[in-house]
């Protein structure tokens, strides 16, 4: 059973942008803390923003001024706005849930890729 399913991925320049899609079932996209994480070759996953069921959101450093979660709770969906993108942001970009005492859930990912 499909949970999270990533879109938007691709090849942008730097300084370019590109939005994230994630589409999540509805049981889940209603009762999880919602997330996006990354994941560059040779490198540990890390922490890109949260957002909570109540819209508090939650960034890591690399990407704060510069990146945008937000959610459709019509369409079930969490997005990932990038802008002002620069070479280091290239990685798998991967939609997350989770919630206390419920399991992790991942998408697929999707690839960005920036190049100059």
């Amino acid at each position: 059973q499909v949970h999270l399913m990533e879109s938007g991925g691709g090849l942008v320049q730097t300084g370019g942008s590109l939005r994230l899609s994630c589409v999540v079932s509805e049981t889940i996209f209603s009762t999880n803390t919602l997330g996006w994480y990354r994941q560059a070759p040779g490198k540990q996953r890390e922490l890109v923003a949260t957002i909570n069921r109540g819209g508090v959101t939650n960034y890591g450093d690399s990407v704060k001024g510069r990146f945008t979660i937000s959610k459709d709770t019509a369409r079930n969906t969490v997005y990932l706005q990038m802008n002002s993108l620069k070479l280091e942001d290239t990685a798998v970009y991967t939609c997350n849930a989770r919630r206390p005492g419920g399991p992790i859930l991942w998408g697929q990912g999707t690839q960005v890729i920036v190049s100059s």
